[in-house]
């Protein structure tokens, strides 16, 4: 086998041959295969074709021509829009952006999930959040800040995973019972082992590094079945974050998620005992298909005491998360006012003693 002849199937980039290992090696993502496992992995790899349908083409001729850029210089946020859309504003910051030009094809998405939930009740998610934090400084939703709600496309990398594992473990089965004047303990013990070939689907990653990673996992789920080819029309009247996190960046990531959520599935075929102690653990990830799309998040960012809080609407379920800013006058009018209540109280439980 020659080691230039293979790509890393989790990150594209190239195979070498690590002597002391026996093993073909990826330096950027980490990943290492076996010659077995190689040859079995190139035998379900298609050859890469450079052939491609006119109508693809075209939109990324479209694409390249009708997306303007807009760089924040204050965090560094690059901004996508389509012709019709103007940006002015960083959506993350709100420090005033520039425009840079245009953007290449290869920032093109191969899919978008269009937008549900529109702008006006968008605003009125946020509102009903806001009603349920009494200590939210008075300007949070003032008008000015609704004015920053921004529906962001956000550019994620979602991608299937071929993972083998295996698990041994020790497993109890442990039942007790009285007898006279005697209480019995029987505890069984077994062996237990498993080895699975596990496909999962649909594992996301945004794209956008300055974009906080727990926010965006705590804003899914997206459902794929709305997923659409992309097209520019999708764009009008919205704003796309460019990513700058390749898929080599992105490997340790999907690998993480995948190896718990294979980690999961795996200690969960094992219920059928009282107790589990895992002994042996060998998850692997021997392969990846990587599909960019930007899916939909209303976003809003608010500066309080020299801090960022961070804040997300699932785009199409409607989900919110975020932590909510305490005013300190609030708080401290609050304790005030339950103190005086306090006062009063005592005062006049003396008054009728």
């Amino acid at each position: 086998m020659e080691s230039l002849a293979y790509k890393c199937p989790n990150c594209c980039a190239d195979l070498k041959f690590d002597a002391a290992q026996q093993k073909f090696t990826c330096e950027y993502c980490s990943s290492s295969f076996t010659e077995a496992e190689m040859k079995a992995i190139a035998a379900n790899q298609e050859a890469y074709s450079d052939s491609r349908p006119e109508e693809e083409v075209q939109v990324d001729t479209d694409f390249s021509e009708h997306t303007s850029v807009y760089s924040c210089d204050s965090c560094g946020a690059s901004i996508m829009a389509d012709d019709n859309t103007a940006a002015t504003f960083c959506y993350y910051c709100h420090n005033p952006v520039i425009l840079k030009g245009r953007v290449s094809g290869d920032f093109r998405p191969s899919y978008v999930l269009p937008f549900q939930i529109d702008r006006k009740a968008a605003i009125g998610h946020f509102t009903s959040w806001c009603k349920k934090h009494w200590f939210l400084p008075k300007d949070f939703l003032s008008a000015a800040q609704q004015e920053k709600i921004t529906g962001l496309y956000v550019p994620f990398w979602v991608t299937d995973v071929d993972v083998n594992g295996e698990m041994d473990a020790l497993g109890k089965n442990i039942r007790s019972w009285t007898s006279g004047s005697y209480r019995y303990t029987e505890t069984r013990e077994y062996a237990v082992a498993r080895k699975a070939k596990i496909v999962l689907r649909g594992l996301p990653a945004d794209g956008a590094s300055h974009i906080d990673d727990e926010l965006m996992e705590a804003v899914e789920p997206f459902d794929y079945k709305q997923v659409r080819p992309f097209a520019m029309q999708y764009l009008s009247g919205f704003f796309a974050e460019k990513y700058d996190m390749n898929m080599a960046a992105m490997f340790p990531r999907i690998q993480k998620r995948a190896v718990q959520a294979s980690d999961t599935l795996l200690r969960g075929s094992m219920k059928n005992y009282t107790t589990v102690s895992v002994t042996r653990s060998d998850i692997k990830v021997m392969s990846t298909k990587w599909e960019y799309m930007l899916l939909p998040v209303w976003f809003m960012t608010y500066k309080y005491d020299g801090k960022i809080y961070e804040f997300a609407l699932n785009g199409q379920s409607a989900k919110f998360v975020g932590t909510p800013p305490l005013s300190k006058a609030r708080v401290a009018l609050c304790s005030a006012l339950i103190g005086l209540a306090a006062a009063a109280i005592t005062i006049l439980i003396g008054g009728l003693i």
